[in-house]
């Protein structure tokens, strides 16, 4: 083998031990401790979680799928009927509300549950202001149990359909629908015969990625869950009770549908593609609609957004709530900036802060240089010609819950290894950081490949032909081009794990504990101020990502790669 060929062949080797070593290996020793009982091979812990005889895990998987398939129902109903209203629709505050109908997926998913608690729960307000005006000594709603999870799945998972139908509501052939105009269709029958199609490989896009977040949804079962089980609590319960055996199965199960449902995610986004079918340069329609009706319709939606800013605006109510002062009332009796000064004042009390932004970025630092590597070989490098497996390859452990990613680590890092130099990882600051970067670098993989599939070879290939090595290519024309599309994805990775929840729960120690953590913990004191107040600021602190994120995704839509200029 020739000096080029060893080359190009080290970093294929350096990062597929790194693929190997925290995401394969995790995964298999998962799979090894699920069928290791008492030293010896069985598969009894399968049979127990797929056997309707054996009622406690059973009704864990089935309530996971019941839950999914619910919010999957609800969400897809609500999120096709606001991209519909905000798309074909023109009236004033369209582009505010437009802004409004994406912000569930900004809010750290703790959080959000937590503003429904404080909203909608069994000691919430709203439920308390019924009660008051009915004079009824129960209360009159409340949402608990599978409601509670279907509504906060709801809340949070109908941005999925919102973007897939809305983009495709947007590329509408206006001919096709003058065409049916023309032929004397009804809208109804238009809507049936004419967009409804062009809407299936969307509907059925965001179906599958609204399930697969749903069965590993952790954080609305065990806020609202009560007694009930899902497969998230069972793996949480299992390991706390040390039945690792136990836990690494129900992880294997989860892990299992969600692999399958992401592959079948795969398979369809090529087709959400919306290819026009009229010849010549295309022309965007909207569905014209009686002017009452619309009305209506306005007015359903501007209801159902604001409905959607009331736990927000309950959360931040709340964190100035002296604590103590809201026991039975509708409203807190006392208000205090307490909360707030404690946060900036006591350093302890900051400390989760600290840990959660130390921990992001140590998670996305290792997502660039991983993330950035990974998608060069596959679209530019040596890996171009297997890309499609390769790619999914590398976008696999977004599937996969933070559950069993927790879990797996906790199995294959409890004890000294090779790819830990011969440490113990699980109780150290850097086994959350890798569970966040294990979860997350397929957002660099994806934004960085999208941003290399726009670089034209021709320029590397003149880079090459006067000699520029490979290092002095990609920093001088490549990283320029692709530098939008990083900063996307690491801010994306910086979003999601300042307030990531459901690895740190299983993975933290009292000294590392991350935000959310302490949230949670908060909560349990009853300290609810305090909580609200962690909340807020864990909220801002994302809003403010999320808005860099939009002028980084708008700057690179409105400055594209050099080559397309």
């Amino acid at each position: 083998m020739n000096s080029f060929a060893v080359k190009r062949l080290i970093p294929v080797l350096l990062l597929g031990a790194v693929y190997v070593g925290y995401v394969i290996y995790p995964l298999t020793e998962t799979l090894r401790e699920s069928v290791n009982i008492g030293g010896a091979f069985s598969v009894a812990n399968y049979i127990n979680i797929l056997s309707p005889g054996n009622s406690a895990n059973f009704e864990a998987l089935w309530n996971s799928i019941v839950v999914s398939i619910l919010s999957v129902l609800f969400s897809g109903i609500l999120g096709t009927f606001l991209a519909f209203v905000l798309t074909q629709f023109t009236f004033p505050l369209q582009r505010l509300l437009t802004g409004l109908a994406v912000l569930p997926i900004a809010l750290p998913p703790l959080v959000g549950v937590i503003a429904f608690l404080f909203a909608f729960g069994e000691s919430g307000i709203l439920p308390r202001i019924a009660q008051e005006v009915s004079g009824m000594n129960g209360n009159v709603f409340a949402l608990e149990g599978f409601s509670a999870i279907v509504a906060v799945h709801t809340y949070s998972f109908y941005v999925y359909f919102y973007l897939f139908v809305s983009t495709t509501l947007r590329q509408l052939d206006a001919a096709q629908l003058e065409a049916a105009q023309t032929l004397g269709s009804t809208t109804l029958r238009t809507l049936r015969a004419v967009v409804l199609p062009e809407l299936k490989p969307a509907l059925l896009g965001a179906a599958i990625l609204t399930f697969m977040a749903s069965m590993a949804s952790f954080s609305a079962p065990l806020l609202f869950g009560g007694d009930m089980r899902f497969m998230t609590l069972q793996i949480y319960n299992a390991k706390l009770n040390g039945e690792l055996d136990v836990a690494a199965s129900h992880s294997v199960v989860l892990a299992a549908v969600s692999i399958t449902f992401y592959i079948l995610l795969k398979i369809v986004t090529p087709r959400t593609s919306g290819v026009r079918r009229s010849k010549g340069t295309g022309r965007s329609g909207l569905i014209s609609l009686p002017i009452p009706v619309r009305r209506v319709l306005i007015a359903c939606c501007i209801a159902l957004l604001a409905l959607e800013l009331l736990p927000i605006a309950i959360i931040i109510l709340i964190s100035f709530a002296k604590e103590g002062s809201w026991t039975w009332q509708i409203l807190p009796a006392a208000y205090t900036s307490e909360n707030y000064h404690k946060l900036f004042a006591d350093p302890h009390v900051f400390d989760p802060i600290i840990n959660s932004s130390l921990m992001s970025l140590v998670a996305v630092t290792a997502c660039i240089l991983v993330g950035v590597s990974i998608s060069y070989l596959l679209v530019k490098g040596s890996l171009r010609r297997v890309r499609h497996i390769g790619d999914v390859l590398a976008t696999l452990s977004f599937a996969i819950p933070g559950t069993v990613i927790a879990l797996s680590l906790i199995l294959a890092f409890n004890s000294p290894g090779i790819f830990t130099a011969q440490t113990v990882l699980v109780g150290t600051f850097w086994i959350l950081p890798l569970a966040y970067f294990i979860r997350m670098f397929p957002f660099v993989v994806r934004s960085t490949s999208a941003s290399l599939d726009q670089l034209d070879d021709s320029l590397l290939e003149a880079g090459e032909s006067f000699g520029a090595g490979s290092f002095r290519r990609f920093r001088k024309i490549v990283l320029p081009g692709i530098l939008p599309g990083i900063v996307a994805g690491a801010l994306l990775v910086i979003i999601t794990a300042i307030g990531e929840f459901v690895s740190s729960v299983l993975l933290y120690t009292y000294s590392n504990r991350p935000i959310s953590v302490e949230i949670l913990a908060q909560m349990r004191t009853y300290n609810f101020g305090a909580a609200a107040a962690y909340s807020v600021f864990l909220l801002i602190l994302v809003m403010v990502l999320s808005v860099l994120a939009g002028l980084v995704g708008r700057e690179e839509k409105s400055h594209p790669s050099p080559v397309n200029i």
